[in-house]
Formats: structure tokens, C-alpha cells, sequence
């Protein structure tokens, strides 16, 4: 399978021979792509992929990751027919274990959502789980969860079958060749530099696991990952394990089981303070080695895991292992094409679960080469969520100390990071901070959620009842409904476009026609070929040959990336995000309020909605934007950061007169959920069209040279009824909570699943927006409004409203008072 010689050219070179680059490589081969090389700095499967567990179950966090974990076992199944090589891939099944009522919330919410997505389970009693696993202690299970389906293989063996596929296509595997230098051209990757020679390629893939950053540096491209130590133990045989036993994952011990052919048992360790390794460098010559365990650190993990299976108490340990595995600052896989230079593509940092999703990964990044898009909205694990900072080795140091276990903590609501904080702080943070805010954090910003009253800590509590936020939430979403709010959203985006035919290049790669005054905004998308929405921004025109983009902080590498890809290089792009601060005053009194503050008219008639002007408060100046995302009359004032502080206190103070509220993200969140606005990356993405979504009144059908995707519209358009729709509900029951990710029925059969949800406080109930699909047939308001819609919560049916128009304010008459 080995060949010595080094090719001068090749169509895509695999920088790993872990089981990602192979995998990529035999789907690329199944693609009919000719000359995949493969290079291996020592040998295959030397660096992570040779000591990790197997395991091979499908739940996951996230739609894309079931998909990738559920493709996976799909092809390991089959592998072995095909290839002629074992991988020791067996269904044995896994069994999730809750030991108290709030991890089963947890899990039921879980479960339900898997089987929207095909994934088979039950919930099964602790005397089932007894009967499945004899050796068990059960007597603190509250709840269990069976995966038949599930099951494990010899992570070496994969491997080996992958490349032997990818081998009989023509692909060729050189080992003992490191890559010492990534060659690139004008924005894009022409060739990698190796120990042996040079090999000019088309594209190059970085799949260098535990050295994914390293690579990554060798390109300029940010590969934010870490190495941390990984344990588990094999112990001597004992009596009563078999093959079929299923694999145990006891996330309150951090813990996962599985039976080790010989009659053994591996016990293995997600703790939640971890280890990271490797700050310094990893040692060139690495390979197929260990690392000495910290057995005072980890005995204490030992000792409550055993407990699962006392009979580990009695057994010898054969091996304490410990390994190095890659882990990312937000435990979510580094995937798909580098923002900074075409062609060259990520597939790391998969967090210990690179063997589970190795099948899928391949799949999907093989498509994304070929096709130069993946095959479905990967979002959450595309690369170009990341920021330059998440790159930090001291933030990487720091913030994978709570990364390697996050899998197996509680997964609460709103749950936020507490390692890696305080990267970015708006100039206006201590004034928030003294008013109570307690903050989440989003793209390393510092943002206030909510604000507690005086006298109270502005802290978390979680539960999957309603939170100890909920009543301040509440209070500051009915200030703005009724009153007037504030908002500090200096974290958003701002990118200034401009150049001599601004207009021009920058028109068409909008839904909206951008050929507008100065002075005013627009709602719009940036869509891709196939129609899809690649982001969802305003843009306002300031001059004449200057355009202001703003897009939320996550989105933030992905908008610009999109724009200085898709632009001639006339057309200048200028990130403005630190230059201002944002405050965002929303509310019926907004007006009023703001002008008590500055002379100019701030009516109807002289700022309508949609409008840009720039306003004298006091002795600053700024710009104010007539724009709304709550569903309120509301002013975004985007502040000169030297400005922002004798701004903010001068509305503060005048504010008091109108009972000015601050009000965080998490009240935001249910305001625009009551008025059916999307959430890019939650409610609309890259394989969402405006049409499917309700956004098709952003389009200018007709503009001058039209849009990006604009064909493709017109085709989905033409051919009609659309099958699938996003649909606003109202549980009509005031008391459940909704989170998203919840199953969706019509007439009692599965329809879909939320995509977002909060609390309506002024309607009066949980809120939701989701999918909805008609297989055959066509989502529209016959179907919607004839049908009996039911959501599921915790194995709990509860009957909702259904609507394809915004149940607050249909008529959006409120924003333009």
C-alpha cells in the first residue's frame, strides 16, 4: 500500500494518516478523483487514531454531528466486504446512563430529537439495564437510554481498510514524509514542502491531529486546537464479560465502559479539569508513544468510575493508558476551507471523536473539495466560526482544561464557559457590569444577557425549569413592549466596504437592491449559488462609494471571508468593529427619549424607518440607524468608542425620566422569537432559501444584474410547492420551557424539530420557531392551519399554535409608529 516515490504533482494532498486522511482520501477516490496523495510523517495511524477507543455511538449534540456519526457506522458496516481488510466492527449497542432527574430531562430531550433524525433508542428501566449488563451496579440509575445500533471497531483496522479502499482507486500513501512547509500563491495553496521534496498541488488538506495547529501556522491559517492528556485503563479478564455487552457511557462519572476482547473491560475518563500537553511543542520524533499518567490526579476519576462495575475493584489493571487526543476551545470539530487561502482545507481537532465521525467527516469534506461546498449545513464545525484569538496558546492552555470534559458535563440551557473568559470587553463594560449585568460570552466578547436588581448576584443558576433570570428577563422584555430599553451590542460586526464602484460589486452579491440613497438601510442576505443563505446582515449606505455591513460577532470570520472572496479587489473591506460602540435603545418611548438628547428631528418624516443619520448628542457626534430586531420603534446608535462613555451616561441619566430599562440578549432572544424573526445558523443557513424561510420579500427580483443565487430562486420558485417551511408556534400551555432542538408533530406524526425557541412574555408562552415538512405534498396555510400541532417535551406532548405569519404585530406596524 506504501509507494517511496514522491510525486511532483498531485490533485489533493493529505497532509495525516490518522483515520480522517484516509478517510478523505478514499471518498475522494470514490469521487473519480485522480491523484490523492497521502503523507505521513511516520506511519499510519501513529498519532491519535492507534490508541483510541472505537467507540461508535450516534447521539450527538448537534444535527450535522448525528448525521456524521449515523454515516459513519453506516460505512464501517460495509468496509470490510469491500475492502477485504477486518475493522472489527461490531453493533453491540450502547447504553446512556442518568443518574438523576436532571440528566434525564437532559437525555429524553436528546433522545427525542435523535429520532427526528433517524437515530433508533428506547428508554429502558435500571432492572433492564441489569439484564444487558450483569456485572452493572444499577441501584443509582434514575433513568437509561438503549442505542441498539451503536457499537464499536479497531480504530488501527479502520484505518488500514480506509486506505487500502482509497489505494485500489489510485491513491497513494507515502509514510516517513513530514511536511515542513505549506507553498502558496496569490491568496492560494499551491504545494506542500516535505523532508524529501516538493509536491505541487491543486489543494491541500491539514489533518494532522494533535499538529493541526502547527500546520495550520505553516500556511497562516488559524487552527485553534490543543493536545490534553486522555486516560483509560484496561483491566485484567473477568468472569461475565462478552462481546455483546453493550458500551456504557455514565456522563456524572465522567466515564465511559466498553468490553476489551479477552474478556477485559476499558474504562475510560472524560474528567472535567483536564491536562493539556504539548504547550511547548510535541516532540518530533512522537510516534506510537504514551504519555507517563498523573496517577494521584486521576485516582479520585478511578475510584467513582469503578463504581459502575465493581468487579474492577477485584480485577488487576493491565494497562493505565495515557495519550494525547486534540480538543478545540468550543469541543466542536475544525472543518472545511481556511477564510484566508483558497484550497486549502481543515479536518481536525475532533475531540476524542474522530473514530465515531471519521466516516462522515470524509464524506463531507470529499464533497466540499469537489463540489466547493459541503453536501449540508455544517456550521457548527466549520473553521470559519473561529476568530484569530481562539488561536492564543494561552487561551488554547486554559480553555481546554474545561473543553476535554464539556461532553460529559450537564448540558444545561444557556450554560456558559467559564475557562478562556474576558478576551474582549467593550469600553462600556464597567458601566453595564455596574448595573448588574451578568454576562455570556459569544466570539470571545463579554456581552450582558441579563441584568439582576440591586442587592442581587448576577450569576447562573441552571436547571431545565425556568431559570433564576426568567422574572428579570421577563421585566425587561415588557420595557421594551411597553416602555423603552437599552442594549449594549458593541459586540456586533461592522465591516465598511468601499471604492470607486462600490455599488457595483457590491449590489449583486445582495438579495436586496443596494442602489439606494445615502442614508439609508437594508434587511438582506448574502446567498450562495444554490440559494442557500450564507449570511443575514443589514447593510446601510454612508457615502457614495461606502457601504456599512453588520452581521452578528459569530458570524463575523464567515461575512468577511464571503465579501473579500466575492468582491473584485477594487472594492476595499475594512473591519470598523473596535472603532464603535453599539447601543441599541428600543422600545415606544425610544423617540421620545433620545430626543430629549440631541436637536435633530427624529419624526417620521424626517428619520423614517430604514433610515442612517448622523446625530449630535451633547458634545458627540454619532450614527443612528432606524432598524429593529425586537419588533419595537428603536434606534442602533453606533457610537465612536471615545465617544461612547459620556454617551451611555448621558442617556442613562436622561433615562431616567422615562424608566429606562437595560436589557440583555437573553430578553432580545424572546422579543424576536414573539415577532418571527430568524437567527442565521440557527433558523436560516447555507441550505436554507429565502423562499423555504419567509424571507423572500428581501429579494429585488428584478435588480440590475440580479443576485447571487438568484437562478437558482427562480427555478425553486417556478417549480413549486415548497414541501418545507418554517413555521412561528405558541405552546398553549403557559408553563412548559422550550430551548430549540425539540420534535415537532402534525396529527400526531413527526414533522420536523425547533430550530430556536424562548419565552413569549407578551403572549403568554413558550415560542418556537422549526421546520416543518409535507413529504410530498406542500407546506402553506391550508396545511398549517388545518393541522393538529403538538411539540414534544420530555417525552411530553403539548398542543401549540401554529403560524406562518409573525404572531406579535403581523402587520409590523409597531416599528414604524
Amino acid at each position: 500500500m506504501t509507494q517511496n516515490a514522491l510525486p511532483p504533482h498531485a490533485h489533493v494532498v493529505i497532509i495525516g494518516g490518522g483515520v480522517i486522511g484516509a478517510s478523505i482520501a478514499y471518498h475522494l477516490t470514490r469521487l473519480g478523483v485522480q491523484e490523492v496523495v497521502v503523507l505521513e510523517r511516520k506511519q499510519l495511524t501513529c498519532g491519535t487514531t492507534w490508541h483510541a477507543a472505537g467507540l461508535l455511538t450516534t447521539l450527538r449534540d448537534t444535527e450535522s454531528q448525528t448525521k456524521l456519526s449515523k454515516y459513519t457506522q453506516d460505512l464501517y458496516d460495509r468496509l470490510e466486504e469491500e475492502t477485504g481488510q477486518a475493522t472489527g466492527f461490531t453493533r453491540c449497542g450502547s447504553i446512556q446512563i442518568a443518574e438523576s432527574p436532571e440528566k434525564a430531562i437532559e437525555m429524553r430531550r436528546g433522545t427525542a430529537l435523535a429520532r427526528v433524525y433517524g437515530v433508533e433508542n428506547r428508554e429502558i428501566s435500571a432492572s433492564e439495564m441489569q439484564e444487558m449488563w450483569p456485572l452493572a451496579d444499577v441501584s443509582d440509575v434514575h433513568a437509561a437510554f438503549y442505542f441498539p445500533r451503536d457499537g464499536r471497531a479497531n480504530p488501527t483496522d479502520v484505518t488500514q481498510a480506509l486506505m487500502k479502499g482509497a489505494s485500489q482507486k489510485g491513491a497513494l500513501l507515502l509514510e516517513n514524509t513530514a511536511v515542513t512547509g505549506i507553498l502558496k500563491e496569490a491568496g492560494r495553496v499551491t504545494g506542500v514542502e516535505t523532508e524529501r521534496g516538493t509536491v505541487r498541488a491543486d489543494y491541500v488538506v491539514n489533518c494532522g491531529g494533535i499538529w493541526g495547529r502547527e500546520i495550520g501556522r505553516m500556511a497562516g491559517v488559524d487552527v485553534p486546537l490543543q493536545a490534553a492528556e486522555h486516560y483509560y485503563l484496561i483491566s485484567e479478564p473477568i468472569e461475565g464479560v462478552h462481546t455483546d455487552l453493550p458500551i456504557l457511557r455514565n456522563p456524572e462519572k465522567a466515564a465511559y465502559i466498553r468490553e476489551e476482547p479477552g474478556q477485559k473491560i476499558l474504562l475510560g475518563f472524560f474528567e472535567p479539569v483536564a491536562a493539556p500537553w504539548g504547550m511547548d511543542g510535541i516532540p518530533k520524533e512522537f510516534a506510537f508513544d504514551e504519555l507517563p499518567p498523573d496517577w494521584d490526579r486521576m485516582e479520585p476519576h478511578i475510584e467513582k468510575a469503578m463504581r459502575r462495575v465493581p468487579a474492577l475493584y477485584d480485577a488487576g489493571i493491565r494497562q493505565f493508558f495515557c495519550g494525547p487526543e486534540a480538543f478545540t476551545p468550543d469541543h466542536n470539530y475544525l472543518m472545511g476551507e481556511a477564510p484566508n487561502l483558497r484550497n486549502f482545507f481543515v479536518a481536525a481537532g475532533f475531540n476524542s471523536l474522530g473514530i465515531l465521525s471519521g466516516g462522515g467527516v470524509g464524506f463531507v469534506m470529499s464533497h466540499w473539495i469537489v463540489d466547493g461546498h459541503p453536501p449540508m449545513d455544517v456550521w457548527d464545525v466549520n473553521l470559519q466560526r473561529t476568530r484569530p484569538f481562539h488561536n492564543n496558546a494561552r487561551y488554547l492552555e486554559d480553555r481546554i482544561v474545561e473543553s476535554l470534559g464539556i461532553a460529559y458535563q450537564h448540558h444545561w440551557p444557556a450554560r456558559q464557559w467559564e475557562t478562556g473568559r474576558g478576551v474582549k470587553r467593550s469600553i462600556l463594560h464597567d458601566r453595564v457590569a455596574a448595573a448588574g449585568a451578568c454576562f455570556g460570552e459569544s466570539a470571545g466578547w463579554e456581552r450582558p444577557n441579563w441584568y439582576a436588581k440591586a442587592g442581587e448576584p448576577a450569576v447562573y443558576e441552571y436547571g431545565w425549569g425556568r431559570p433564576n433570570w426568567f422574572q428579570r428577563s421577563a421585566e425587561e422584555h415588557r420595557a421594551v413592549r411597553e416602555g423603552v430599553g437599552v442594549f449594549e451590542q458593541t459586540s456586533f460586526s461592522k465591516l465598511l466596504v468601499q471604492g470607486p464602484s462600490v455599488e457595483t460589486d457590491l449590489n449583486p452579491l445582495a438579495t436586496a437592491d443596494l442602489a439606494m440613497p445615502v442614508g439609508e438601510l437594508v434587511y438582506t442576505q448574502f446567498l450562495n449559488e444554490r440559494g442557500g443563505i450564507e449570511a443575514d446582515v443589514t447593510v446601510s449606505r454612508l457615502a457614495e462609494q461606502q457601504f456599512l455591513v453588520v452581521t452578528p460577532a459569530f458570524t463575523h470570520t464567515h461575512v468577511e471571508a464571503w465579501l473579500r472572496r466575492h468582491l473584485p479587489e477594487r472594492a476595499v473591506v475594512t473591519d470598523l468593529t473596535g472603532a464603535y460602540a453599539m447601543l441599541n435603545l428600543q422600545g415606544p418611548r425610544s423617540r421620545e427619549l433620545l430626543q430629549t438628547l440631541c436637536a435633530d428631528a427624529l419624526d417620521n418624516e424626517a428619520f423614517p424607518f430604514g433610515a442612517v443619520r448622523e446625530l449630535e448628542v451633547g458634545y458627540q457626534r454619532l450614527l443612528a440607524m432606524r432598524v429593529s430586531y425586537s419588533g419595537e420603534l428603536g434606534f442602533e446608535l453606533y457610537i465612536p468608542t471615545e465617544f461612547a462613555l459620556p454617551v451611555y451616561d448621558a442617556l442613562v441619566e436622561q433615562g431616567r425620566a422615562f424608566d429606562l430599562r437595560h436589557c440583555g440578549y437573553h430578553a432580545l432572544n424572546t422579543l424576536r422569537i414573539e415577532k418571527g424573526y430568524r437567527e442565521w445558523a440557527h433558523d436560516v443557513g447555507p441550505e436554507d432559501t429565502p423562499l423555504e424561510s419567509g424571507l423572500a420579500f428581501t429579494c429585488a427580483w428584478d435588480k440590475a444584474r440580479g443576485f447571487l443565487g438568484r437562478d437558482a430562486l427562480l427555478k425553486k420558485r417556478d417549480a413549486g410547492p415548497y414541501e418545507r417551511r418554517l413555521v412561528q408556534f405558541l405552546l398553549e400551555d403557559p408553563e412548559p420551557q422550550l430551548y430549540h432542538n425539540e420534535p415537532i408533530l402534525r396529527d400526531g406524526v413527526m414533522v420536523g424539530a425547533t430550530t430556536s425557541a424562548a419565552y413569549g412574555h407578551t403572549l403568554g408562552g413558550a415560542m418556537a420557531l422549526g421546520y416543518v415538512r409535507a413529504e410530498g405534498g406542500q407546506v402553506d396555510r391550508v396545511f398549517v392551519e388545518s393541522g393538529r400541532f403538538e411539540i414534544e417535551v420530555e417525552d411530553r406532548r403539548y398542543a401549540a399554535r401554529a403560524s406562518l405569519a409573525p404572531m406579535y404585530d403581523p402587520k409590523n406596524s409597531r416599528i414604524r409608529i
